[in-house]
């Protein structure tokens, strides 16, 4: 616990939990669900032209539940929808709504302005591809002598004595999954680059990740992004499935400064 939150637990028990920044002009839907059990009421903390997405919370409540990391991003997410946002980290904790305004908005309020200017009508979205296992496989492996000679080493012997071929087979197939996908992630970039105001591609979270992108496009982008993928779509039949998720908060594209605390 920090220092700040400390002193508040003795004066009140509550600490003001801080979503992300937006333009003054901002409302907060009479409904939205904040973090917390039951889940906080969302208000916004206004200091000239920036506002922090904001509800309380009670100081002894252990935050990371699937509940409030969902309510964190759906609150964040629902207003980049109709405003640009610019997202904390989830358990971003500070000690009332007065630290808020001069801690956070009064001392960064040209770096809030400035930022939230340049995301004005754009959203992040996120590009997912994965491979259908046996379909990249045989893809992979098809017409390699060397993948040929390796499952030969192997075929129809014990797994004690053929260790050195199995991981030298291993890091075939590891590689040559990397190069398709770096090889399937520019066609991607192709197919959509002049969508994009910027591009972030992530690091593979998973082996069979055949494109992993986030995209900074205009908010209502995502039919054209969806028709630019189409062709792509329809040649991975069976080979890729592709998700498009958002429009989103820019997670990837702002810097999302911490409220700073004592301690």
């Amino acid at each position: 616990m920090s220092a700040a939150e400390d002193t508040t637990d003795q004066r009140s028990g509550t600490a003001t939990y801080v979503y992300g920044i937006v333009p003054a002009d901002v409302e907060p839907e009479p409904d939205a669900a904040g973090v917390g059990d039951p889940p906080g009421s969302v208000t916004a903390v206004r200091y000239n032209e920036v506002a922090a997405l904001v509800s309380e919370i009670q100081v002894g409540h252990p935050l990371g539940t699937p509940e409030d990391l969902r309510a964190h991003a759906e609150l964040l997410d629902g207003s980049a929808r109709v405003a640009p946002v610019l997202p904390l980290r989830f358990g971003a904790v500070m000690t009332d709504v007065d630290a808020v305004t001069q801690e956070l908005l009064s001392p960064h309020h040209d770096e809030f302005r400035s930022a939230l200017d340049e995301l004005e009508g754009r959203a992040q979205y996120v590009i997912k591809g994965r491979y259908d296992e046996p379909v990249i496989l045989r893809e992979v492996l098809s017409g390699s002598p060397d993948a040929d000679r390796l499952r030969e080493e192997i075929r129809d012997k014990p797994e004690e004595t053929t260790r050195d071929a199995r991981i030298a087979l291993g890091e075939f197939i590891e590689q040559a999954i990397g190069a398709k996908r770096d090889s399937d992630t520019r066609t991607v970039l192709d197919a959509i680059g002049s969508l994009a105001h910027a591009v972030n591609v992530r690091p593979a979270s998973h082996d069979l990740d055949a494109v992993h992108v986030a995209l900074l496009l205009d908010v209502g982008a995502r039919e054209d992004l969806e028709k630019a993928l189409a062709d792509i779509t329809n040649e991975w039949d069976g080979r890729a499935e592709i998700e498009v998720l958002g429009p989103m908060a820019a997670y990837d594209f702002v810097m999302k400064r911490e409220p700073e605390q004592e301690g």
